[in-house]
Formats: C-alpha cells, structure tokens, sequence
C-alpha cells in the first residue's frame, strides 16, 4: 500500500498533497492520480480519515476527497479544477485538447462522469441503496450510508431513478468510442490520449472493478462496486472495457496503488 502523510503533517509541507481515503479506489481520486502519473507530477499523499472529517474540514473547509493543495494556494476539490492545475504544473504531455471542438467534448464527456449529478454521482446512489439493503431494519446500520447518502441528495427516489441515467450516459460513451474506431482512432477524443480516457478508466471501475491482482480491494468494497444492477451492466460493452484495460496498460500505474 502507498506510504501516506496525516493532514497535520501536510498542512506544513510545499508542494503537491493529494488528501485521499487509503485503500479505496475512489474513482474520482484514481482519475486525478491518473492524470498525475502521466504527466509525471511528484505529490505527497495525504490521509483523510473516513470516521473523522474535522482535520480535513479545518484544512479545506469541506469533506470530500480527492483534494488537491499546491504550496499555499487554495484547495482544489472539482475534478476540472484539478485537471487545470496538472496542465498548469506540467503542459506536456497536455490532457486538454488543443481544437476547442475537442475540449468543449472533453469536458462533457468528462463531467458526465465526474460531475455533480453524473455517472459517478448516480452510481453512488445504487451503492447508498444496497448499503441501506445490507444493513436492513438495523438502525445503527443504517446511519453510516444515510448520512453518506445525505450528503450527495440520496432519496429512495433518486436511487430508483439512478440506473437509467447510469445506463445512458454509458451508452454516450460507448457510442462515442464507436464513432472514433470508425475514424481510425483508439481514444475518445481526436487521435490521442486525453483526461477523457483517463477518467473513463477510473469510473469503470465502479461497474466492473479490475482484477484483484491489479486493484487489490476488500471483498465487501468489491461487492460494492462490482454493479449488479441489469440496466447498468447491460449499457457497459465490452469495447468499453477493453477501452477501460488498455488506458491501464498503456498509461497508468498497475497494480493500482491505494
């Protein structure tokens, strides 16, 4: 497992901190660690402590990870805020197209995934609700994933609902990825590698995780994201998944390093 900092120790320190939850394969963390590695950014990673959000909240005044601090400018929290401070720090190789055509697609593909009320977001209301089906009618059980849930607007609704949208904005990416094998390219945007195809590696992997020999998780984590539900398996094909393997192989850290 990486060698982790605490938050108190970070606070001091110059440079990149990247705060993260050890040991779990957060997709929105595994993206910006993606981006990192290719651009061969050094950073230090932080721990943040899940039973305990007061030092990450004194630090960056919110509870969500990943976070970004570079010397003593502000945290960055917003995947595309992140991404903008590794083009600033290291521009070659860029994540960022240069076509503008290229990057307004870039950036809906990839807050499709990452941002508020996407892929990630509605993925993270099907693990709430299979949580709260675990625990049954215990309430002590209960709490954990409710007030996880809470925090991102989980309701018994939203959770139904969340499939479909899952389903769809996977098929944007399957048919996006269709169109560019035709073009005679193996990336989702233009003829090479972008943050796109970074962060579709990172949030496959809360439908259809690595192998443990590669992204080593607890079984009951794996259970989690290893998505049962039919409407999202079924929009995941499989030249998304061998799109999903050879960003891995071809650019990021394997095993992956959690």
């Amino acid at each position: 497992m990486a060698e982790y900092v605490e938050i108190e120790r970070a606070i001091g320190m110059p440079g990149l901190r990247v705060v993260l939850p050890p040991g779990i394969p957060v997709p929105w963390g595994e993206a910006i660690k993606g981006v990192l590695h290719v651009k061969k950014i050094p950073y230090i990673k932080v721990r943040h402590d899940l039973s305990d959000h007061a030092p990450l909240l004194r630090w960056t005044a919110q509870a969500s990870t990943p976070v970004l601090v570079y010397n003593d400018e502000r945290p960055r929290s917003v995947w595309s805020d992140q991404l903008h401070l590794a083009e600033r720090l290291q521009p070659a190789p860029p994540l960022i197209p240069a076509s503008i055509e290229d990057r307004v697609q870039m950036y809906g593909l990839c807050d499709l995934l990452a941002g508020e009320n996407g892929f990630g977001w509605n993925r993270r209301f099907i693990v709430v609700q299979a949580m709260l089906g675990e625990a049954g009618a215990d309430e002590t059980a209960r709490k954990g994933p409710l007030a996880f849930g809470r925090k991102y607007g989980y309701s018994p609704e939203a959770a139904a609902a969340a499939p479909a949208k899952c389903a769809e904005m996977i098929a944007a990416f399957a048919h996006r990825l269709e169109r560019q094998h035709a073009l005679g390219s193996r990336y989702l945007i233009g003829n090479g590698l972008s943050a796109a195809d970074i962060y579709w590696a990172a949030f496959a992997g809360v439908v259809n995780p690595l192998p443990h020999a590669l992204c080593p998780m607890i079984p009951r984590m794996r259970k989690l994201y290893d998505c049962a539900d039919p409407l999202v398996r079924a929009a995941i094909t499989p030249q998304l998944l061998a799109h999903r393997d050879f960003i891995y192989h071809e650019y990021l850290e394997l095993p992956v390093d959690l």
